[in-house]
């Protein structure tokens, strides 16, 4: 038996990719807690409906942003030595 241990470290590419999976996968949870915070002004006075509305809409186009962002970041690129590996529809004789 070899008593090989794995690799303590990730190529930084690859690391990068995982936070900005990580990143995308809480976007959701930031974006509820954000949508809920005027809630919390219910008993404010001097707080309109209108500032909440606003500040809705500036949360959902930041999280909009962010997550077009995020999306690009985490599409595959063309020299991805990952996509290389897997064979294309002509090449399993599909196409």
């Amino acid at each position: 038996m070899s008593d090989a241990k794995p690799a303590l470290f990730v190529q930084q590419r690859t690391y990068r990719r995982r936070r900005m999976a990580d990143a995308a996968r809480m976007l959701p949870i930031l974006g509820g807690i954000l949508f809920l915070i005027p809630a919390l002004w219910v008993g404010t006075r001097g707080i309109s409906t209108a500032s909440v509305m606003v500040y809705l809409f500036v949360v959902w186009a930041a999280l909009a942003g962010i997550a077009g962002v995020l999306s690009r970041r985490l599409a595959p690129e063309e020299d991805d030595p990952k996509d290389k590996d897997t064979p294309t529809a002509e090449e399993e004789g599909l196409g």
